[in-house]
């Protein structure tokens, strides 16, 4: 039976996907802002497709945490390409760093560019971590969220991976608190998985740590904070539509 959800998911997920990127081509040729809502009704549609197909809700932790609006930085463990959508549906106007590799990849690629998401070299050395603080920098002044994988990539549950230098270059250029993020995605949409497995993805919003840490506290802090604690009792926000503020309560 999870074998067959599964595969009316990626069937669902494929289709809904094409569709939207078709249907939305035209706002290409429009101003960056004009693509926010399709963007997250894209992620609305496959946080629902979850739910319906495979029996994986989302509730979120320490939405009090997240913005209403205004610049942020979000520093969130990554497990799963469940993590590479999910904040176009929790933040007003999100910003992803992501590798330079995935604007070459049709439809996905031209929606990226055109709505500014920070492509990174990861080969490029010093050279990619001044285009990192320069482009968070102007998405910051634009009012946008940046949402940044501090570890450079995804990792298994339980796994724990170095924190990279690009978090610490990031906070000390925008003068931004950092709001750590644990999740248990992988344990649901594993990497590379076909399966996905029913049940409940947390998305732990963990409080802020305030700006101008020192960049050893800073990374300290934040390899503790991006661990998801199991039994750990925290008020929890179901998602299924987008916030108009930081308090709203969203109807599983």
């Amino acid at each position: 039976m999870i074998w067959l959800r599964s595969l009316l998911f990626n069937i669902a997920f494929w289709s809904v996907t094409v569709a939207m990127g078709l249907l939305a081509l035209p706002l290409l040729l429009a101003p960056r802002r004009w693509l926010v809502p399709p963007m997250r009704w894209h992620a609305l549609a496959v946080l629902a497709l979850l739910r319906w197909l495979c029996g994986i809700h989302l509730r979120v932790e320490g939405r009090d945490h997240l913005p209403a609006g205004g610049p942020a930085l979000i520093a969130a463990k990554h497990q799963s390409a469940f993590d590479t959508f999910v904040w176009f549906a929790l933040l007003p106007d999100a910003v992803y760093v992501l590798k330079k590799e995935l604007l070459w990849l049709p439809v996905y690629g031209w929606y990226s560019w055109k709505t500014r998401q920070i492509a990174v070299d990861r080969t490029a050395g010093a050279s990619a971590l001044r285009h990192l603080v320069k482009a968070a920098r102007e998405a910051v002044a634009a009012g946008r969220q940046v949402v940044i994988f501090p570890e450079g990539t995804r990792a298994a549950p339980g796994e724990r991976r170095p924190i990279q230098p690009g978090i610490a270059a990031l906070a000390a250029a925008t003068g931004l608190p950092v709001v750590p993020v644990a999740t248990d995605s992988g344990r649901h949409w594993g990497r590379r998985a076909f399966r996905k497995m029913p049940g409940t993805i947390t998305v732990a919003v963990r409080p802020p740590i305030p700006a101008g840490r020192a960049r050893a506290a800073l990374t300290r802090e934040l390899a503790a904070a991006i661990e998801l604690e199991p039994n750990q009792p925290q008020a929890a926000v179901p998602v299924d539509k987008p916030v108009e503020s930081a308090a709203a309560t969203l109807r599983p």
